[in-house]
């Protein structure tokens, strides 16, 4: 395992497992929403999707090669499925994941918890929105994964790595 990608919905637990991987693999990792919307001097900028592979390609070819790489599914991602060596599909049950979105906007908004994006109730919507929405589509998500066959991990826990080789 030396190039891994995590893809998972909204509050599945993908950076938790990401910070874990990396400091148990000693992978660097990296958001992929942080390489769609760059921090510049003046503020956040959403790059294009030829941008993110550009950033992605430039990721993958520094330092040793090993990576990992964690978000949702993107079009512009899609290289990342064929670059992986191992791609972990992190899938907590339904009830889970709506629970953490609440209890993260809550830290959110006592400013327990950072983000890169404003917490506010049409993020929260939103959220909620992009859940439902990778469910009605999961059929296609599915279709998606299978073609990747043997490099597919589905795990559902992102605080165990059981499934580490």
């Amino acid at each position: 395992m030396k190039k891994i990608l995590i893809i998972g919905i909204v509050a599945s637990g993908k950076t938790t497992l990401a910070r874990r991987l990396s400091d148990t693999l000693n992978i660097p990792w990296y958001e992929l929403d942080t390489i769609v919307h760059h921090q510049t001097a003046t503020g956040r900028h959403k790059r294009t999707a030829d941008e993110q592979v550009a950033v992605i390609k430039e990721i993958d070819q520094s330092g040793d090669g090993s990576w990992i790489f964690e978000g949702t599914d993107r079009e512009s991602y899609q290289c990342l499925f064929e670059m992986a060596d191992t791609i972990v599909f992190l899938d907590p049950p339904l009830w889970r994941r709506r629970i953490r979105i609440f209890v993260r906007f809550v830290k959110q908004k006592l400013c327990i918890e950072a983000c890169h994006y404003k917490p506010d109730f049409t993020m929260l919507r939103m959220m909620y929105r992009w859940t439902r929405d990778f469910e009605a589509n999961r059929t296609s998500f599915e279709t998606k994964l299978g073609r990747y066959g043997d490099k597919v991990v589905r795990h559902s826990d992102s605080r165990s790595l059981d499934f580490v080789r």
